[in-house]
């Protein structure tokens, strides 16, 4: 806010009305760049309302509407344990082999699901983009909320399979959240990272279902990753989804499940990586995406 001559005329007359009608704003140059963050803060609204938007959207107009949610990881579940369990033949004394996948299948998905949103998000938010500022990292942030909506809502299936098979967790299940942030992390990171890539190269939205498809299979979803021989275990850790599958597993299946603690460390460390990467990378494009997109 810029003080003019007419609002301190206004001023020392005490006329209030006519200070009111005499503020004037000043445009400067820089001013976003400086006050980034702290506009992330003050634009929390729109945040809210962009993540609102995208779940009533999502579920309007639709046949079966929010059972969705919980049809699609069910017939997941059924479909890995008939061909990993069944005709595969990985299913192991311990808990059942259903729990076992399905406390795999939720991080996996809703990483997927977010993931897959925030890349896409840029572009399906183009005219809000080109008409009115605001920091762009609300978009792809808001879209991961709406995966985390539906991570609550599959997070019922699981409730319902633990009352069948009778599987009390234990504490570790106190650390549920931890994993789930981890994720949520691992999400906003290659987010930020193929919406900025998207904007600018179009053909990465050929690239992101081929991404997440194999990303299914050199994931622990289907496997137990004591599966994978020890001088491996630490490079595939690398993957950040191993030490939150892991970890997710182990909250809810108890000491069987103990994630490899050196693996779960360098996940961490590649979450926390991609987080940085994803920030820098994306402030560095966001000048130029009213102009490309």
């Amino acid at each position: 806010m810029c003080v003019g001559p007419g609002f301190a005329r206004a001023l020392r007359a005490g006329d209030v009305r006519d200070v009111s009608r005499k503020r004037e704003v000043l445009i400067e140059a820089g001013r976003a760049e400086r006050h980034y963050w702290h506009d992330l803060w003050r634009y929390r609204e729109l945040f809210y309302f962009l993540a609102w938007r995208d779940i009533l959207v999502r579920y309007k107009q639709t046949a079966i509407g929010i059972a969705w949610t919980l049809l699609r990881p069910l017939l997941t579940l059924v479909a890995f344990t008939l061909v990993f369990g069944k005709l595969a033949g990985l299913a192991a004394s311990g808990p059942p082999y259903a729990l076992v996948v399905f406390c795999g299948l939720l991080p996996w998905l809703f990483f997927a699901n977010a993931f897959t949103e925030a890349a896409n998000s840029l572009m399906d938010n183009t005219s809000l983009i080109t008409k009115v500022y605001f920091p762009r990292m609300i978009i792809p942030a808001s879209a991961v909320i709406v995966s985390l909506v539906e991570l609550a809502l599959s997070g019922l299936i699981l409730i319902g399979l633990l009352a069948v098979y009778r599987h009390l967790p234990g504490w570790q299940l106190l650390l549920l959240p931890m994993f789930v942030a981890i994720a949520f992390a691992a999400a906003v990171g290659t987010g930020l990272w193929l919406a900025a890539l998207n904007v600018k190269y179009r053909d990465f939205r050929y690239v992101i279902p081929f991404v997440v498809q194999i990303g299914l299979y050199v994931s622990p979803v289907g496997f137990s990753s004591s599966l994978v021989p020890e001088k491996w275990r630490l490079l595939f850790s690398l993957n950040p989804m191993v030490g939150v599958i892991d970890g997710f597993r182990w909250s809810v299946l108890g000491a069987r499940y103990e994630p490899y603690w050196p693996g779960f460390a360098a996940s961490v460390a590649v979450v926390l990586a991609l987080v940085a990467a994803g920030v820098y990378y994306f402030r560095s494009m966001e000048k130029s995406f009213a102009d490309v997109i």
